[in-house]
């Protein structure tokens, strides 16, 4: 979804960093191979993951939502040396191409990969992060985040995606619409947590940024 004009989302893009050529090849593969492929956080979202990873510097980061791989390859941008990725797929079906490319990329060796229930797999992850990128099932939104908050270090950051869901958080709910109602839970809460402090940025389809005190 475009908040600006599509022009002007245009030129935002082509003066930003340009996407890199395995994240290219990675993107077209997606688009190609992988049902709904527009989950996929793709050229300028990517870039800003990666320099959001590069400020912060974490030498351990967490992701919900793998997808095929394209974030954490992003997010892995910014790790230090010997630093580390865990990340976290219900969807055993894509792990070849999420390992295909991890592999092609200087960062295989600093991701994790995980395939499960995330609810059940980060009680078992027994590290301090630094970075937590949440892109999952947006229902379980509020669940991840009582399930990391406490795995955060002091200044350590919260990165939520979707959270503006297509403006369906500005609509009439439907009962059983369990994302929205699910998101716009999760958005008060961040909102109101004393844990952390969090801005909202109104790009693609919203990007929380909250971090840890």
């Amino acid at each position: 979804m475009h908040f600006i004009p599509e022009s002007l989302d245009q030129y935002v893009v082509t003066h930003s960093e340009k996407e890199p050529e395995l994240l290219q090849q990675l993107h077209r593969e997606t688009y190609l191979k992988v049902l709904q492929p527009r989950m996929l956080s793709g050229h300028y979202q990517g870039r800003l993951l990666s320099i959001l990873s590069k400020l912060i510097q974490p030498k351990n980061i967490l992701e919900i939502g793998t997808y095929t791989g394209y974030s954490a390859l992003c997010l892995a941008e910014g790790l230090q040396q010997d630093g580390t990725l865990d990340t976290i797929d219900i969807n055993e079906e894509l792990e070849s191409l999420q390992q295909k490319y991890f592999k092609l990329s200087p960062y295989g060796k600093h991701i994790k990969q995980h395939i499960g229930n995330a609810t059940e797999i980060i009680p078992m992850l027994g590290k301090q992060f630094d970075l937590v990128f949440i892109d999952a099932d947006k229902p379980n939104y509020p669940t991840y985040f009582e399930l990391i908050i406490d795995k955060i270090r002091p200044g350590g950051v919260i990165l939520s995606d979707n959270v503006l869901w297509s403006g369906k958080v500005l609509e009439p709910v439907k009962g059983d619409d369990l994302s929205t109602n699910a998101l716009l839970t999760y958005n008060k809460l961040l909102a109101e947590d004393k844990r952390i402090e969090t801005v909202v940025l109104p790009i693609r389809d919203g990007l929380t940024i909250s971090r840890v005190i």
